[in-house]
C-alpha cells in the first residue's frame, strides 16, 4: 500500500534465488520455478495500487537488448525495470555498432564496459542469451532465443493460471498450432510439467518438431481430440516469418483444422480456459468470438501477469548479483 509520502511499500521479499543468470526453463528445479512464482505473488496487488514505484533497484541499470521486433516482451520488462527503481536503457539494434557489422562477442565486451547489472537479451539465434552471458558479468536474462526457450513467457503463462486455478497439480493443458518454431511451446512444456501438470502438443506432423515427445509431453495432430477435457487450451501464433517452404496449405486451411473456435472448443473440458502468447493472427490460428470471450479468455490477464512476473525475475537476479 502507499505510504503517507505517496510512495509504495515494497512487498516482503521471498528467499535468494539460486541462479545467476535466466536463460532456460531448463535450468531451473522445481524449487526455482516455485521461488519465482512466490515472488512475484505479492506484485499483482501491488501494480493495482495508484503508486507503483519501489526502490528495490535503486542505483541498478538494466539494458534491455532486443535484436527482433517486440511490443508486449520488451515493453513488459521496461515497465518492470522502471516499476522497481531500476535505469532502463532500451538499445536500439538498427542504429547499434550491430547494424554495422559488430559482432556478438564484441558487443558483450562494449555492453560489459558499461557495467550495466541485468541484461535483457532477445534474438533471433538459438543459444545467443547463453553465449553473452558467458561474455559479460551482470546478470542475463533471455526474452526469447531462436526457436529455442522463451522462459520468462512460461514462467508468466503459469503464474497466471495459477492464479486463475490456484494450483497447475494436475491440470490438462493443451499447447496446440506451430509448436516447431515456437520457443514458447518448449518453454511451456518443460515448465507445466515441471509444476505437476499434464501437458499435450497438438498441431499437424508438419509444424511438430521432431524430438516434442522428449519434451515430457503427449503428441496429437487431431485438434478435437488433442483438446478434449483439457483445462486450459493455449493456442501458438502461426510463425510465417521463420517458415522456409510449404508447412501449412494456406492460413484459410490451416483455421480450418488447427483454430480455435468455438466449434472446437466445445471439446474441451466446459469452461476450459483459454490463453495465447500474442501476438494474435485472428482467424488464422484463434477467432474472434473466442478471444474475446472475457469469461474464458485469459489473454489480456497474461499481459498483466508478465510485469509481475518480470520484477520478481529482475529483482532475484539482481539480489543474487548483489551477495555474489
Amino acid at each position: 500500500m502507499p505510504t503517507r509520502s505517496g510512495k509504495a511499500d515494497a512487498p516482503p521479499r521471498a528467499e535468494r534465488f539460486r541462479l545467476h543468470h535466466l536463460l532456460a526453463i531448463s535450468d531451473l528445479k522445481r524449487e526455482d520455478a516455485d521461488h519465482l512464482l512466490a515472488r512475484a505473488e505479492p506484485y499483482v496487488s501491488f501494480l493495482e495500487q495508484k503508486s507503483k514505484k519501489l526502490d528495490a533497484l535503486r542505483g541498478r541499470t538494466q539494458i534491455n537488448l532486443f535484436f527482433e521486433s517486440s511490443t508486449r516482451t520488451q515493453a513488459s520488462f521496461e515497465l518492470a525495470g522502471k516499476r522497481m527503481g531500476a535505469d532502463v536503457v532500451n538499445m536500439s539494434v538498427r542504429t547499434s555498432s550491430v547494424s554495422k557489422g559488430e559482432t556478438l562477442i564484441d558487443t558483450a565486451a562494449t555492453l560489459n564496459a558499461m557495467s550495466p547489472d541485468l541484461l535483457v537479451v532477445r534474438h533471433p539465434s538459438s543459444g545467443a542469451a547463453a553465449l553473452l552471458a558467458r561474455k559479460v558479468s551482470c546478470s542475463v536474462i533471455n526474452a526469447g532465443d531462436g526457436q529455442h526457450e522463451h522462459p520468462t513467457q512460461a514462467l508468466l503463462d503459469a503464474f497466471t493460471i495459477r492464479q486463475r486455478l490456484g494450483t497447475l497439480e494436475g491440470v490438462e493443458i493443451a499447447i496446440c498450432g506451430d509448436v516447431m518454431h515456437s520457443r514458447v511451446a518448449r518453454s511451456n512444456a518443460l515448465l507445466l510439467t515441471l509444476l505437476g501438470a499434464s501437458v499435450r502438443l497438438v498441431g499437424p506432423p508438419t509444424l511438430m518438431p521432431a524430438d516434442a515427445d522428449r519434451w515430457g509431453a503427449r503428441v496429437h495432430h487431431d485438434m478435437k481430440s488433442g483438446i478434449a477435457g483439457a483445462d486450459v487450451v493455449m493456442m501458438l501464433r502461426l510463425q510465417t516469418e521463420r517458415m522456409q517452404g510449404g508447412y501449412v496449405p494456406s492460413a484459410r486451411e490451416f483455421f480450418w483444422f488447427y483454430g480455435l473456435d468455438e466449434d472446437k472448443l466445445k471439446h474441451a473440458k466446459p469452461g476450459a480456459l483459454v490463453m495465447h502468447p500474442g501476438p494474435m493472427n485472428r482467424g488464422v490460428e484463434i477467432d474472434s468470438a473466442v478471444a474475446d470471450r472475457v469469461d474464458v479468455s485469459l489473454i489480456e490477464r497474461q499481459v498483466r501477469m508478465g510485469v509481475a512476473i518480470r520484477m520478481a525475475v529482475l529483482e532475484a537476479l539482481a539480489e543474487h548479483g548483489a551477495n555474489a
